[in-house]
């Protein structure tokens, strides 16, 4: 993305915070950034934090600006969107962040034909850790869907998928993924207490292993499975834990709960897309 081009955010909640960061953190200069929220309080505070142009006016922003990103409760989404229509400028790319619509319910409450990238990014974007996955719609050309990248780069790494639906799928892992991962975590601090360690203790344990973990699977060559293998000794500590997630089906309890995740998300977009 070049400092040519201007983008503009409506929401101004904790992953517009993210998202703005991470592009000040890459050289894009404030003043090509602009905000708008219904939230004084929060639009002050982000005009303090950026040095940003700020609005109260969606449709204001929208008149000003090249990118528009999405960055409202899904539930808002449908009248922001009637907001934007009498300013929005025909080759405006829309970035939506917000969870389950898609990009048919988007542009028909733009007034059609618009260039949309749908996005489910996830929350350690925040500490621009995250993973985004992408789809574009028909409207959308080569130049935007880089501009789409390098916005959703800015807080980490994004990933484009073909077909709108596997958007659900990425949402069941990545999206909702992290809550897997704290509950995890959070199960092995009381197994950890149980055995005798204090909290404390238990946790810091938990969250360090989680950690490390997660970094020597990113950084290695060799795939979970193997790297699992390395540390599963034969009749050994880690095989006697492995083998009793197994005897419970560890891996079907995943594969459900990643499968109500999904089902749940297209559930959400027909909801959601039914405001007109």
């Amino acid at each position: 993305m070049q400092n040519s081009t201007s983008i503009g955010f409506i929401g101004a909640g904790n992953m517009a915070y993210a998202i703005i960061s991470g592009l000040i953190n890459q050289g894009i200069s404030a003043d090509k950034i602009k905000i708008s929220d219904t939230d004084e309080a929060l639009l002050s505070l982000r005009k303090d934090e950026f040095n940003l142009e700020v609005f109260t006016d969606n449709s204001e922003l929208a008149s000003k600006v090249d990118i528009i990103v999405l960055a409202v409760k899904p539930q808002v989404l449908s009248a922001v969107c009637h907001q934007l229509q009498p300013t929005l400028k025909n080759d405006t790319l829309i970035i939506s962040i917000a969870a389950g619509i898609r990009t048919h319910d988007i542009g028909r409450w733009l007034g059609g034909n618009k260039a949309i990238v749908r996005t489910m990014p996830n929350t350690p974007a925040l500490l621009n850790q995250g993973v985004t996955g992408l789809f574009a719609n028909e409207f959308v050309n080569q130049e935007q869907k880089q501009l789409a990248s390098d916005v959703m780069q800015s807080v980490g790494q994004s990933l484009w998928v073909e077909e709108e639906t596997m958007l659900d799928a990425v949402t069941a892992l990545s999206g909702s993924g992290p809550a897997y991962f704290f509950l995890m975590i959070e199960s092995m601090t009381k197994a950890g207490v149980a055995l005798g360690l204090s909290e404390q203790t238990a946790q810091q344990l938990s969250i360090k292993t989680a950690l490390g973990a997660s970094m020597m699977a990113d950084t290695s060559k060799e795939s979970a499975r193997e790297l699992r293998a390395k540390v599963t000794s034969p009749n050994g500590t880690t095989q006697a834990a492995i083998e009793s997630f197994q005897d419970q089906d560890f891996e079907v309890v995943v594969a459900h709960a990643m499968r109500a995740a999904y089902d749940r998300a297209g559930e959400l977009a027909v909801e959601l897309g039914e405001c007109d």
